[in-house]
């Protein structure tokens, strides 16, 4: 199984391009399980006031991939998931919103989601829940040492660009909203500075698929790859294909 990580955004085709090959991973699983009907997808939002309303996004557009059978835990921003909040699922869904609040809210479920992953289950972040998928993670900021490096507007509350440990499911940093909020300069700066090994940037409407066969990209956009080099940073591009 794979993991899948969304750069964010509601595409308007609606299609579920960048959600198709998680709900269908989720179903095979829920197969070979014996399960009758959809898979069942543990839907995980950490939002205040329209927790909901942003599940039901989520939920939509997987659903647009595939049926599924959601299950949805919605907690607000400051509220600590219970360890066994992922019940018997076949896939783990995490959204969006403001990362520091997820790492804050899910770190009690981090060692669960890997179990779950190493299992075969498979895992899609979507935009924060892409950010905090691997084991360094960008929380946020839009300065390093006090020079701004990326817009104020993407900074998640934070000032100076922040990296700390996430859940741990791959070993490159990830970005989101790369093409659409201009966070790839923020790679780029954290990786020159130090703060990042390099990493990977994803545009909206756009998945970065991993799993045993390597890496693919899904959706609608781009994924921008960043290293560190003999002579600064280097970026190249992988279409969707």
């Amino acid at each position: 199984m794979s993991i899948h990580l969304v750069g964010g955004g509601w595409p308007e085709a609606g299609d579920g391009a960048a959600f198709r090959a998680f709900v269908e991973e989720a179903a095979q699983l829920a197969r070979n399980r014996g399960v009758v009907g959809p898979p069942r997808i543990a839907v995980v939002v950490v939002r205040d006031g329209d927790g909901l309303e942003h599940a039901a996004k989520l939920v939509a557009e997987a659903g647009s991939a595939g049926p599924i059978d959601e299950r949805v835990l919605s907690l607000p921003e400051g509220a600590a998931a219970d360890p066994d909040s992922l019940g018997d699922s076949d896939g783990i869904l995490v959204g969006g919103g403001l990362t520091p609040a997820y790492l804050e809210s899910l770190t009690p479920l981090f060692d669960e989601i890997r179990r779950r992953v190493a299992d075969g289950v498979p895992y899609l972040g979507f935009s924060a829940g892409a950010m905090i998928a691997p084991e360094r993670a960008i929380l946020g900021g839009w300065r390093i040492g006090g020079v701004p490096v990326s817009p104020e507007e993407a900074a998640e509350e934070l000032d100076e660009v922040t990296v700390v440990n996430g859940i741990g499911l791959l070993d490159v940093t990830i970005e989101v909203h790369t093409a659409q909020w201009g966070t790839l300069s923020r790679l780029v700066a954290a990786t020159a500075a130090g703060l990042s090994d390099g990493g990977i940037a994803i545009d909206e409407g756009t998945s970065l698929i991993v799993g045993a066969g390597g890496i693919r990209v899904a959706g609608a956009g781009n994924i921008w790859r960043v290293a560190p080099g003999e002579r600064g940073v280097t970026v190249d591009v992988l279409a969707a294909g």
